[in-house]
C-alpha cells in the first residue's frame, strides 16, 4: 500500500522528528524516532529516541553512580561514544539548542558536576550510545524513496516524557489524519 502516494517531499531541518516508515526493512530503524540535530549540505545526524540500550548510564560512567538514568541507542554510527540531549539551560551552559528547549549536550565534565551535585533531574537529560548519521544527500534520497516521514518541530514533552515504546505511534497519531491511521499498522503486515 503507497500511503505516501500524494505526499510532496518535506525537506527537513535542525530540531525536526524522522518518523520510519511502519515496514522500513533496516532493523535498526525499526519504528523508531530520531531527533535530527544537523542537516546541512554536509550531511546529517541524530538520535534515535526510541531504542533502549541493556545498559544504565552507571554501567557506563563510574562518576555517574546512583544517578540510574537509562541509555538509548542512538543510531548504528560509533556505539562507542557516548552522547546526551537535555532541556535544562540553567544548569548545563555552553550546550547547543537544537529545537526549543532541547539542547545537545557537549560539557561532559559539566554534566557529571551538575550529577554529583544534584542539580539535574533524570527525566530533564536523556543519554544515547552511537548516532544515526547520513552522507551529503543520502537523507533526502531515503525521503524521496519514502523511507521516513518528516514531523515538523520536536518538542521537550516528546523528546523526554514520553514512553520510548509508543512514541513512534504516538508522534504519528499527533500528526492526525493518514498518519493516525498508519499509527495502528500492525508490526507483521501480513497480520494486516
Amino acid at each position: 500500500m503507497d500511503y505516501f502516494a500524494t505526499d510532496k517531499l518535506i525537506a527537513p531541518e535542525r530540531g525536526d522528528l524522522l518518523i520510519s516508515e511502519p515496514y522500513l526493512p533496516d532493523p535498526n530503524f525499526e519504528r523508531t524516532v530520531i531527533l535530527l540535530c544537523e542537516h546541512d549540505e554536509n550531511g546529517s545526524f541524530g538520535f534515535v529516541l526510541n531504542k533502549k540500550a541493556q545498559t544504565s548510564l552507571p554501567d557506563l560512567v563510574e562518576e555517574a553512580e546512583g544517578f540510574d538514568s537509562e541509555v538509548f541507542v542512538g543510531g548504528p554510527v560509533q556505539q562507542n561514544t557516548l552522547h546526551f540531549l537535555h532541556h535544562t539551560p540553567a544548569t548545563l551552559k555552553g550546550d547547543k539548542e537544537i529545537v526549543d528547549g532541547v539542547y545537545w549536550g557537549i560539557d561532559f565534565e559539566g554534566l557529571l558536576s551538575a550529577i554529583n551535585t544534584h542539580q539535574l533531574e533524570k527525566d530533564r537529560v536523556k543519554f544515547f550510545i552511537g548516532y544515526s548519521g547520513w552522507s551529503p544527500g543520502q537523507l533526502m534520497e531515503e525521503l524521496e524513496a519514502k523511507s521516513w516521514i518528516v514531523y515538523k518541530k520536536a518538542t521537550p514533552e516528546l523528546v523526554f516524557n514520553r514512553n520510548p515504546d509508543e512514541l513512534w505511534q504516538e508522534a504519528l497519531k499527533s500528526m492526525g489524519g493518514k498518519y493516525r491511521v498508519i499509527s495502528n499498522y500492525p508490526t507483521d503486515p501480513r497480520l494486516n
